[in-house]
């Protein structure tokens, strides 16, 4: 069992299945058990697939004192999560709407209230790093601002910068230049994912950069000078949605890492638990526990 910390967001979230994009225009269309809503976020996703995993887990978040807030933390509480690190300094808690087709494209539209213009408070965040193994900094505004406390602490520090274009980005850029672990999707990058992969490790001198390719499965950098490793996707069970297999690669990734410090083995665990995970309808639900992964790649 791995500390992992995490600051990051939560919110809640409505998926809503489609036939196809682009979405066609219709004044009313019924969809039988194709709406769903419940508690996402990076923040939320992480900290479930941790928990699920046997990891401990401290959550470091922003709600508002509202329904949507409420339920947030209800859920979290009942999971085994505690969330006596989730202030209620938001005006109204962040929502998302995610529309996903049958092949497995999503587009989310995010409502982030006023989390940006939040920092997360330095002594809270340091008592909740303080035994940290991995401290995940999601790319939201006010874990930026802790990233200097979090490279203090000595634990690795992992990030998902998510679609980027560009490695000068300059919003990420503060999170990739602190970062041991980078992670990214290659959605804006397909046939570059090499080339990114590695001018992102010599600009920033990470440990290692993951780019998550979807069905491609994902490619593995632990050097900018060599070939990076394939990690092929796996087929485990039918798709349903693949809202959130990105949050769940990054997870097991990391928690099998801190375990054992062999990435490639790390990636190849993750690709499973990620495959099952997008069986099942939701950001943060479908999480087996290590025990169940184990056995399921077995």
């Amino acid at each position: 069992m791995s500390n992992i910390s995490i600051c990051g967001l939560v919110n809640m979230e409505v998926t809503v299945g489609i036939d196809s994009f682009p979405f066609e225009y219709r004044p009313i269309d019924y969809r039988f058990f194709g709406v769903a809503s419940n508690p996402g976020g990076v923040g939320y996703n992480l900290s479930l697939a941790f928990k699920a995993l046997g990891d401990e887990v401290n959550l470091m978040s922003f709600c508002a004192d509202d329904p949507a807030g409420r339920l947030i933390k209800a859920e979290l509480e009942a999971k085994g999560v505690s969330t006596d690190n989730i202030l209620t300094e938001n005006k109204a808690t962040a929502q998302s709407v995610v529309l996903y087709d049958k092949e497995g494209k999503r587009s989310i539209l995010c409502d982030l209230t006023d989390n940006q213009e939040l920092s997360y408070p330095e002594d809270k965040f340091i008592a909740s790093t303080e035994n940290a193994d991995i401290i995940c900094l999601c790319n939201i505004n006010y874990a930026a601002s802790r990233i200097e406390d979090a490279k203090k602490t000595g634990a690795l520090v992992a990030t998902d910068v998510h679609c980027l274009s560009d490695i000068n980005d300059e919003y990420n850029s503060r999170f990739m230049k602190a970062a041991d672990i980078v992670f990214l999707s290659n959605e804006a990058i397909m046939g570059r994912e090499a080339e990114f992969s590695a001018d992102i490790m010599r600009k920033y001198n990470n440990k290692i950069v993951i780019v998550g390719m979807g069905k491609e499965g994902a490619l593995l950098r632990t050097t900018p000078g060599e070939e990076p490793q394939h990690i092929p996707s796996v087929y485990t069970r039918p798709v349903v949605n693949t809202v959130g297999a990105g949050d769940s690669l990054f997870a097991a990734f990391l928690h099998f890492y801190a375990k054992t410090r062999d990435a490639e083995k790390s990636l190849v665990k993750a690709a499973y638990f990620a495959s099952y995970k997008i069986g099942e309808n939701g950001a943060a639900k479908g999480f087996l526990s290590e025990e169940k992964l184990l056995e399921l790649i077995n």
